[in-house]
């Protein structure tokens, strides 16, 4: 990865091998259609997620600047993060990449991201926190 200097820190762009696989290929594009009809954009991009409950209404923008969206649908981010791609072929492939300050890297795969996340919860378990209760780390 080439490093470029910027403001408090540096920025890498990624290769072309990196670039070949991702969904967005023409961001021009995928932005000129999102401005034609966001509503639908945003409907047609959260159909991609798995949903416990469907939404009544994709925008309530009855009370600006107060926007709801996906009024009354379900969804749990974790679930669609990690959990669903445990039965998969993505379980194997790298999903995250942490450096740290030292330069010390550390990739984990959606499998072993999932058994920290996993193993966290525990220790967050042990410690009393339970559902509904709010944390900040």
């Amino acid at each position: 990865m080439e490093g470029k200097e910027v403001p408090g820190g540096e920025f890498y762009y990624p290769g072309e091998a990196i670039l070949a696989q991702t969904r967005i290929k023409n961001w021009e594009q995928i932005a000129a259609r999102a401005s034609q009809d966001m509503e639908k954009f945003w409907e047609e991009e959260a159909r991609e997620l798995e949903w416990y409950g469907p939404w009544s209404k994709v925008l309530d923008d009855s009370r600006k600047p107060f926007y709801k969206w996906f009024l009354n649908a379900r969804v749990n981010i974790v679930h669609n993060a990690l959990d669903r791609h445990q039965a998969t072929y993505r379980k194997n492939k790298l999903a995250f990449v942490w450096v740290g300050e030292n330069n010390e890297v550390r990739t984990y795969s959606y499998f072993a991201l999932n058994r920290e996340v996993c193993q966290f919860a525990n220790v967050l378990r042990a410690m009393g926190i339970k559902k509904g209760d709010r944390i900040t780390i």
